[in-house]
């Protein structure tokens, strides 16, 4: 069995190369921009069928990478295929004819090709051409034909017809009758090109010499080798039933709505018959002309000759239906009379439209400009006429539009420019409407989404950002958060934030603050100080990730809070010597008397410098007061003989802030008869000129400053003598003089001869800066040099001997410079006074003087 089936099969092949030679190449035609081919059926896989991409002038080395193919339904077999690599369509699986178009006339196979990057779209049709693969065969392998023996010559007895799947000279061409002496064949044609054989009676019968008569029916079709099928007839004579039944007329013709339901009643037939009895009665039935989808579709009654509807009719199926009736009375020798009718199908809007994607491009770019295809769309309809016109359209308030291409396909396309941030997903709405009545219709929805483009710069929440940080924070803590937004996704949205470069009174900001790229949390890198910076500003730059990145700036103004850290600081009056200070008061000094002002400053701002004095502890509470403003120390009353005559008292300044700080000082007062010239600790800084040049002491530690600073520059001058080998000597009696005194830094003496000297003096306690005076001596020209002096010191030893320099830019008084070396002088740590709430002048201590 498998030789003959593969025998069968070789011989399927020779006849289809056999059809080839005789046809020679596929046919090309195109019509209206389609291309159309025609190939045989039964071609093994692999086939040539055409070379598309030489037809459609295509690029064979891009097919692959543009994606051509060829689209088709959901569902629907691929009996045809293209290979991408030469552009070849051929044959993908056997395609049978009969199998593909169910109905006669021509076979085609519409293929929708799709190529993109550049979308486009082709049609091309491929005829299926029928080759002679079928045999015509008969029903019935015998048939059994009653006759009667009255018959008169010439009398024609339809006779089953033959089916052959194959169309056009290949279907059933002709019939043949085995030779005999009583029939001949004569072979009809129908109205559709069918053809079916009439025995026609040519001598007359006679039951009583023959009563059965066997003849072989051979019918033969016109395709190349040619097939045939036979069937055995069996010609029975019977005895006569001269009268056979008649119908109105050869021919009905009726139609019928494809939606009709089944019972439908579709013809009433009438043959009447002019015997009497059995052999008047009449029977309808199918003849054997009826296919079989006739015998499916439609059923007559036996008795009444009433057509009914059966099955399911379908004018896209088939919209002509052809029913062969026959009608034979039930007398002996019944002799079947044949009518036809023709049932015509009215085409009923029974089909919506058909909405295919064809190919979608998604998602689509933000920025792409008006007239992008998005989808390629296919609609169908499979009724007719004004049923199967279809038009298609998309649903309002969206950016796209429809555009056809070819008859039933359409591009899907923008007409506007889109904004994700504004929409970021369509749902487009297709509807597709036919022209029936009532039409009918079919949405199909596709999503489109907007994929982001990075358009959007961040923002931030706020045009400009102001922080207030308290002085003393802890380095690393964090002080503010800036935020920022930007409309775009993912890494278009993705925001870091950094510091711009700049400068902090002459530092790098980055030292001052840091920021958390991702978080956008600023972080102060130091303890800032409000008594050296008060406020600065940064700009901070929010930048997303996208390309090329966008970015945004924003000023943060940092201002730093004063906090009460620095307690206040007591300038006047100075402990004298590592004790007390001391002043004098006369004895007879009046209520109201000033004896001196205690003066503070606090490096702090606002209510934390804000300074209030008050009387701590007092020897006698009601001899003296201190105002809490000014702090003038004033005397309540006038002293009594009782009153002692040193006074302690404890003055105590208190700054406003909270916790509030404080600082004391301690005075010893000597009330005394008269008042001597002594400095007071509650005097100015520098001393007064009638005092510097009446006073016999100073002028006692002129003398001793002369000698010493006599002796020092002779040894100085012995050793430069020595050095320059023979130098001439200098003047001796030289004086430096004030207007002759220059400052010569680059012949400073040795930093050695200054540390081996063990002389150390200290200033009055009442003062803050040392007092320094000419001195002439016999040293080198162009050399002064400066002795800190005590008026009231007992001793006249020098606090230490340099050149006299030049005050840099910055110092304008030049005996602030020996403040460092003061043994009470303020810490070097203190911060320098806030002069927002210092006393004014006139409440400054003041020298008074008594003579």
């Amino acid at each position: 069995m498998g030789a003959g089936a593969g025998s069968g099969r070789g011989q399927l092949f020779l006849r289809s190369l056999l059809f080839l030679l005789l046809a020679g190449p596929p046919a090309r035609h195109p019509a209206r921009g389609q291309l159309r081919y025609a190939v045989p059926e039964e071609l093994e896989h692999g086939a040539f069928v055409a070379n598309l991409g030489e037809d459609l002038g295509l690029d064979v080395s891009t097919l692959s990478a543009r994606r051509f193919r060829i689209v088709s339904r959901a569902g629907a077999r691929q009996h045809l295929e293209v290979n991408l690599e030469n552009g070849i369509l051929f044959v993908n699986e056997r395609i049978d004819r009969e199998e593909v178009c169910e109905a006669g006339g021509t076979c085609l196979l519409h293929l929708q090709l799709l190529v993109e990057s550049p979308l486009e779209l082709y049609r091309v049709e491929v005829e299926v051409l029928d080759i002679n693969d079928h045999a015509p065969t008969f029903p019935w392998q015998e048939y059994v034909l009653e006759v009667a023996e009255s018959a008169v010559l010439g009398a024609r007895f339809p006779l089953e017809s033959a089916q052959d799947p194959d169309v056009g000279t290949n279907s059933v061409h002709t019939y043949r009758l085995s030779p005999n002496g009583f029939f001949s064949l004569e072979v009809q044609t129908r109205s559709d090109a069918s053809k079916f054989a009439e025995l026609v009676l040519e001598r007359a019968l006679d039951r009583e010499q023959q009563r059965v008569h066997r003849v072989l029916l051979t019918a033969l079709d016109g395709g190349v080798p040619e097939r045939s099928g036979t069937a055995h007839i069996l010609v029975t004579v019977l005895d006569a039933n001269d009268n056979v039944p008649a119908f109105d007329q050869p021919s009905y013709g009726v139609s019928l709505p494809e939606d009709a339901p089944a019972g439908t009643l579709v013809i009433q037939l009438n043959a009447t018959d002019l015997d009497e009895g059995p052999n008047g009665e009449i029977e309808y039935s199918f003849s054997g002309h009826a296919p079989p989808r006739v015998r499916e579709l439609f059923h007559i009654e036996p008795r009444s000759g009433q057509v009914l509807l059966k099955g399911c009719l379908d004018y896209e199926r088939a919209n002509l239906h052809e029913l062969y009736v026959q009608a034979k009375d039930r007398g002996p020798s019944a002799v079947a009379v044949h009518c036809r009718v023709l049932v015509h199908l009215l085409d009923v809007n029974d089909n919506a439209p058909e909405v295919t994607l064809t190919s979608v491009s998604t998602p689509v770019l933000e920025d792409a400009p008006p007239g992008t295809v998005i989808a390629v769309i296919s609609v169908l309809d499979r009724d007719s006429g004004d049923n199967g016109r279809v038009s298609c359209e998309v649903g309002p308030n969206v950016p796209f539009e429809l555009r056809s291409s070819f008859r039933n396909y359409y591009t899907l396309v923008t007409t506007q420019a889109l904004d994700r941030e504004v929409v970021s997903e369509y749902n487009v709405s297709i509807t597709a409407r036919d022209m029936g009545s009532p039409a009918l219709l079919t949405r199909s929805t596709l999503t489109i989404p907007v994929s982001d483009v990075n358009d959007n710069a961040p923002r931030f929440l706020q045009p400009s950002y102001s922080v207030y940080v308290m002085e003393n924070n802890a380095p690393g803590a964090s002080i503010c958060s800036v935020s920022a937004l930007d409309p775009d996704c993912q890494q278009n949205a993705y925001l870091s934030y950094s510091i711009a470069d700049g400068h902090i009174h002459g530092m790098p900001v980055g030292t001052y603050v840091s920021i958390n790229s991702d978080s956008g949390h600023m972080y102060a890198l130091r303890s800032l100080d409000y008594e050296q910076i008060r406020s600065f500003q940064i700009q901070v730059q929010a930048q997303d990730a996208g390309f090329p990145p966008l970015s945004a700036n924003v000023t943060v103004h940092i201002f730093v809070l004063d906090q009460n850290d620095n307690a206040p600081v007591i300038v006047s009056p100075m402990p004298r010597n590592g004790s007390v200070a001391t002043e004098l008061v006369p004895r007879s000094a009046r209520p109201g008397y000033l004896v001196g002002t205690v003066s503070a400053v606090d490096a702090d701002a606002g209510l934390n410098s804000r300074l209030s004095y008050q009387l701590l502890q007092a020897t006698d509470f009601t001899l003296f007061s201190v105002a809490p403003d000014t702090g003038e120390l004033r005397t309540l009353r006038s002293f009594l003989e009782q009153d002692a005559s040193q006074q302690q008292l404890v003055v105590q300044v208190r700054d406003g802030g909270q916790p509030a700080l404080s600082a004391t000082v301690s005075l010893l007062l000597s009330v005394v008869e008269t008042m001597p010239q002594t400095l007071s600790d509650f005097s100015e800084f520098s001393l007064p000129p009638e005092v510097s040049s009446s006073s016999p002491l100073t002028l006692y530690l002129l003398v001793s400053l002369g000698s010493i600073s006599f002796t020092f520059l002779l040894a100085i001058l012995i050793l430069t003598a020595i050095r320059c080998r023979g130098e001439r000597r200098s003047r001796q009696g030289d004086s430096c003089s004030p207007p002759r005194c220059h400052c010569c830094p680059g012949s400073r003496p040795s930093s050695d001869g200054l540390k081996t000297s063990n002389l150390t003096a200290q200033p009055p306690a009442g003062t803050t800066a040392a007092t320094c005076l000419d001195v002439p001596a016999g040293g080198p020209p162009g050399y002064c040099y400066k002795v800190c002096l005590g008026p009231e010191s007992a001793q006249s030893d020098f606090m230490f001997l340099k050149p006299c320099s030049p005050p840099r830019n910055n110092e304008k008084d030049p005996g602030k410079r020996s403040r460092p070396d003061q043994h009470l002088q303020v810490s070097k740590e203190a911060k320098q006074p806030n002069t927002d709430w210092l006393p004014p002048s006139t409440q400054r201590p003041a020298l008074k003087r008594y003579q």
